[in-house]
């Protein structure tokens, strides 16, 4: 097969950004996809006559796009970025059409499905072409831009969602996919023709690909069924979760004799590779814990309604974009982000250990004040542990290692939703009543029983990022490398 290869030349500034442009819409589309039919759930169950499986909305497409992540990268390693986004982009739009025009609600479910299994090609191709144009010491440049691709999809897919809902019909969530999944397919397609044309081909890991699919359905399954459908300590949820790692276990055994494996396990033979996916575990589980309880925090602790919550939330993800560019600015000058990940690990366990001990008699603005410092850390952790795992991974496995850190990241984030909502929901059992109130105070009265639900949560967040910290200590310095194709070496000490 006929590689077409331009050297170790760099593109210009140019070309990186036509290339940036052009998947960006591509995150947005598979970013906000999972989020903006939220608020739509009630009028679907209404409109389909299916209340008891609405959940299967939101999680067929969080499953099939977490499962196939890792495939779509492996698979742009072995036939080119730009051969294997084509297919993602048709998928999610065709997805999308099957969406609006469903009937019943196991056809809305299938279909949301199929539209995961795009969205997770959108995901993993579009972080992975990164890594060819744009060398790890400059990427941290260009990954502000997504970053606040990912800010702007995480706010605005709740707002577009319920106006879309309030002022349409919830089936034009779906239809508004079709021209902007064709303005991704044009744009990605002039953006990805600056890319040089490698492909290596080989035999496509089929049977790993269904291993870790059903491995990953597990688990999800297991934190979806955990405190809603079944008892976490039920028969069924221990079951699956057993099953997930089952499934682990037969997957490793398997991709160390398959010839062109969806998973590397050579990559697992770099210690600070499996400590940088850890902390992209950690860092997402942290994440999405403070996105599903500091607008409960806002709501319940300060009686503000639903749309005053959002705005004091909003700092805290204003600041995780303003972070993400200030690293990469950093990463850059520096040559290195070791430093600039334990930063963020030290100010987020800071931040939130602030919010775990601080009382909550304090002004609002102060409590607001602390998210935004716990944003701007998180924002220092997420780019440089992405640009970290594509410099530590050689050329051939760059979208393989890319899409490992992004299954962690959503296995991390599925987990952070849940270990959230679980101590909330343990310690609010005591506080009901005070609960019940809550929604009749005008005034913002301290309610030390919701207040200390709350407090035992950021502890809990506090202490991972901790654990992150302590993890962080042990990644070796590397320098970045300044061109695209050179291999890192370690920084002398």
């Amino acid at each position: 097969m006929q590689i077409f290869k331009r050297g170790l030349m760099e593109y210009t500034h140019k070309q990186r950004l036509q290339v940036i442009f052009g998947i960006i819409l591509c995150m947005l589309l598979a970013a906000i996809d999972q989020t903006v039919v939220i608020p739509a759930v009630p009028a679907i169950g209404a409109d389909l006559h299916g209340f008891a499986h609405l959940s299967w909305v939101v999680t067929a497409y969080l499953l099939t796009s977490t499962a196939t992540t890792p495939l779509y990268g492996r698979l742009s390693d072995q036939f080119g970025r730009k051969t294997t986004l084509i297919p993602s982009i048709i998928l999610f739009v065709i997805a999308s059409c099957l969406c609006a025009i469903s009937q019943t609600l196991p056809e809305l479910v299938a279909a949301r499905a199929l539209q995961g299994i795009g969205g997770g090609g959108l995901f993993a191709i579009s972080q992975a072409a990164i890594a060819d144009v744009v060398s790890p010491r400059e990427r941290g440049k260009y990954q502000g831009w997504l970053a606040g691709t990912w800010g702007v999809a995480s706010t605005a897919g709740p707002v577009v969602g319920g106006w879309v809902t309030d002022h349409l019909t919830w089936r034009w969530i779906f239809w508004f996919n079709l021209p902007l999944g064709i303005a991704a397919l044009i744009l990605s397609q002039i953006g990805l023709r600056q890319l040089r044309q490698v492909t290596r081909g080989g035999k496509i890991d089929f049977a790993g690909a269904g291993l870790l699919t059903l491995a990953v359905t597990a688990f999800l399954l297991g934190l979806s069924w955990g405190g809603h459908t079944y008892p976490w300590l039920s028969v069924p949820v221990i079951g699956v979760f057993v099953a997930g790692f089952a499934l682990i276990a037969a997957l490793w055994t398997w991709e160390q004799r398959a010839s062109t494996p969806l998973l590397p396990v050579r990559l697992f033979a770099n210690g600070s590779f499996n400590r940088l996916v850890a902390i992209g575990f950690l860092t997402a589980l942290i994440m999405f814990s403070a996105i599903f309880s500091l607008p409960l925090f806002f709501q319940l602790v300060f009686h503000a309604n639903a749309a005053q919550s959002g705005w004091e939330i909003m700092p805290f993800l204003v600041a995780s974009t303003i972070g993400a560019y200030t690293s990469g600015q950093l990463a850059r000058k520096l040559g290195r982000t070791r430093g600039l990940m334990l930063v963020g690990l030290a100010a987020t366990a800071l931040g939130f250990l602030l919010l775990g001990i601080l009382p909550d008699t304090l002004p609002l603005a102060l409590i607001v004040a602390v998210c935004f410092a716990v944003g701007v850390g998180l924002g220092f952790i997420l780019p440089s542990t992405l640009v970290a795992i594509q410099n530590a991974a050689p050329r051939a496995d760059v979208g393989a290692a890319t899409a490992t850190l992004l299954l962690l990241r959503a296995m991390g984030g599925a987990f952070g939703a849940t270990l959230a909502g679980t101590i909330l929901t343990m310690r609010l059992g005591n506080a009901i009543d005070a609960l019940g109130n809550a929604h009749h105070t005008t005034t913002p009265a301290f309610n030390p029983a919701l207040a200390a639900a709350f407090h035992i949560t950021f502890l809990a967040v506090a202490g991972f990022a901790a654990i992150g910290l302590l993890i962080g200590l042990k990644v070796e310095d590397v320098a970045l490398r300044e061109t695209i194709d050179s291999e890192p070496e370690p920084i002398a000490h």
